[in-house]
């Protein structure tokens, strides 16, 4: 069984940044797409990033673009999201996921695999 667990969230004032990380328990890392969801309180959980096996290509939502950047290192069998410029509106719990194969999907039915989530408070 895959096991993903994301850690680095916390609170933060609006334009600070923060860096998420989120391990996998599977070394064959390399076989997995993997994106950063959120869910705010009172809403769905949305797409944020994802990056296909080698980091090679990347997508964002519109909200986030060119705020975060997400990246891995399959060496270390982990996910980063790197948060800058944060907003009132970034407040959400994140969670990791991947799916087995290259194929990106922005669609969180497509992923298998989730973490337990990490929070992440913006402040003014």
């Amino acid at each position: 069984q895959v096991q993903l667990v994301e850690s680095g969230g916390g609170l933060k004032q609006a334009g600070d940044s923060l860096r998420l990380s989120c391990a996998i328990s599977d070394r064959t890392i390399a076989y997995y797409a993997m994106a950063w969801f959120r869910q705010a309180p009172g809403k769905e959980r949305e797409f944020v990033a994802v990056t296909n096996w080698n980091g090679a290509s990347t997508r964002y939502s519109y909200s986030v673009k060119g705020r975060f950047t997400i990246s891995r290192d399959n060496a270390k069998t982990t996910l980063y999201l790197q948060m800058n410029s944060l907003t009132l509106e970034d407040t959400a719990v994140y969670y990791c996921a991947a799916r087995a194969g290259t194929f990106i999907s922005l669609a969180s039915t497509d992923y298998n695999y989730w973490g337990q989530g990490t929070q992440v408070t913006v402040s003014s």
